[in-house]
C-alpha cells in the first residue's frame, strides 16, 4: 500500500535526520512526498537541500579546468535534439557548434499547465505576503516561503525583491514549485542527463533556479553569465518555456556559436558593468548574426555561462512569458556568491 510505503520513508527519515544525513535525507523526503505531497515536507526539503549541498561544494579554484568545449562551424541555427537522442554527447556536439541545444517539446502539456498555474499561484502568495502576514491565508505558505540559508557567506540583501521586481521569484522560496520543478527534470530525463554531463551529483543555486513571468515590454542587455559566475566554472542552464515565444510574448535574441571566453563587458557607454555593448556583440557574431528563436511552450533550451543571449520583445507582443530557469554546477567547482541547493 502507498501509505504503509510513506510510513516506512517518514520513520526512515527520523532516523537520518538524527544521523545527519542529509543527502540520503532529500531523497527519501522526496519519495515520500511524492506519494503523498505536505507542505512541512516541502518546506523541510528546501532547509535540506541547502545544508546538504553547503556541507559538499568547494569553491572554484583559480586554476580549474572544467570541461573544454572545442568550438566547431557555426551555421547560424540552434542545434535541435529529440528526446530519443538527449545524451552528453549530443549537448557537447551543440554546445561546441552554437553554445546551446534545443530540445523541442520535451515537458508534456499537462505538465506545462500545472507549473504556469504554479507560477501565478506563487507569485500571487510572494505579493500577498508583502502586505503583511494577516494577508496570507490558507496554504499560501508552501507557495511562498522565504528562504533563508544557513549562516555563511550567503548574502540575500535586495536580491528577492529584485528578481520580483523584474519578472522573477526563487524557486526556493516556493517550497511546492521548487519540488514540482525538480520533479518534471526527472521525470523527463534531465536530471540524469545533467549528472552525467557535470560528472557529480549537481547543485543548483538559489539565486538562478528562477520562477519567471516576463512581461511583454521586457527587453534585456546582452550578457554571458560568466561574466557574474565566473569564467571558469562547470555549468549547465535548463531553459523551459512554458508560453509560446516569440511572436505573442518575449523570447530571446542569441549568437548561435561557441564562446570559450567571457566578452569584454561594460564597453561602449553600457551602464551594467556585466553586460556586453551592441557593438561587441556585432563584432564577435560576425557572419552568424543574431537570431530571435521562437519556442514552443515545453521547449527546453540548455547553454552554459559562455551563451551570448538576452531577454527580446517587440511592440507587437502582448502576452506574458512564463518560463522557468535553472542553473546546474558541479559541486567540486561550485561559484562564488551562489546560494547552493543539492539537486
Amino acid at each position: 500500500m502507498p501509505e504503509d510505503a510513506r510510513a516506512a520513508l517518514l520513520t526512515r527519515a527520523d532516523a537520518l535526520r538524527r544521523d545527519g544525513a542529509l543527502v540520503e535525507l532529500v531523497d527519501v523526503l522526496t519519495s515520500a512526498n511524492r506519494i503523498h505531497p505536505t507542505p512541512e515536507i516541502e518546506r523541510e526539503l528546501v532547509d535540506v537541500r541547502h545544508r546538504a549541498a553547503a556541507a559538499t561544494v568547494a569553491p572554484t579554484a583559480p586554476d580549474h579546468q572544467p570541461l573544454r568545449l572545442v568550438p566547431s562551424g557555426p551555421d547560424g541555427s540552434l542545434p535541435r535534439v529529440e528526446r530519443a537522442a538527449m545524451t552528453v554527447d549530443a549537448v557537447r556536439a551543440g554546445l561546441s557548434r552554437a553554445g546551446c541545444v534545443l530540445i523541442p517539446g520535451l515537458i508534456p502539456p499537462g505538465r506545462v499547465d500545472a507549473l504556469v498555474a504554479g507560477i501565478d499561484r506563487a507569485f500571487a502568495a510572494f505579493d500577498d505576503a508583502q502586505d503583511g502576514p494577516d494577508a496570507v491565508g490558507g496554504d499560501d505558505d508552501v507557495w511562498y516561503s522565504p528562504f533563508t540559508p544557513q549562516d555563511g557567506d550567503y548574502r540575500v540583501g535586495g536580491r528577492r525583491n529584485w528578481m520580483r521586481a523584474s519578472g522573477g521569484m526563487w524557486a526556493a522560496d516556493s517550497p511546492r514549485m521548487l519540488f514540482d520543478l525538480i520533479d518534471v527534470l526527472h521525470d523527463v530525463g534531465l536530471g540524469q542527463l545533467v549528472t552525467d554531463y557535470l560528472g557529480e551529483r549537481p547543485a543548483l543555486s538559489a539565486n538562478k533556479c528562477n520562477l519567471r513571468r516576463v512581461p511583454v515590454d521586457s527587453d534585456g542587455a546582452w550578457h554571458q553569465d560568466g561574466a557574474f559566475l565566473g569564467e571558469q566554472v562547470p555549468s549547465l542552464n535548463v531553459w523551459i518555456a512554458l508560453s509560446d515565444c516569440g511572436r505573442i510574448a518575449p523570447t530571446m535574441d542569441v549568437v548561435p556559436r561557441r564562446f570559450d571566453h567571457v566578452l569584454p563587458t561594460g564597453t561602449d557607454g553600457i551602464p551594467f558593468d556585466w553586460a556586453v555593448a551592441p557593438e561587441v556583440v556585432a563584432r564577435e557574431a560576425g557572419d552568424v548574426g543574431v537570431i530571435r528563436p521562437e519556442f514552443a511552450a515545453g521547449d527546453v533550451l540548455l547553454f552554459d555561462h559562455l551563451f551570448l543571449h538576452r531577454t527580446a520583445s517587440d511592440p507587437t507582443m502582448t502576452a506574458e512569458r512564463h518560463a522557468l530557469e535553472t542553473w546546474f554546477f558541479a559541486p567540486s567547482a561550485y561559484p562564488g556568491g551562489q546560494i547552493p541547493l543539492l539537486f
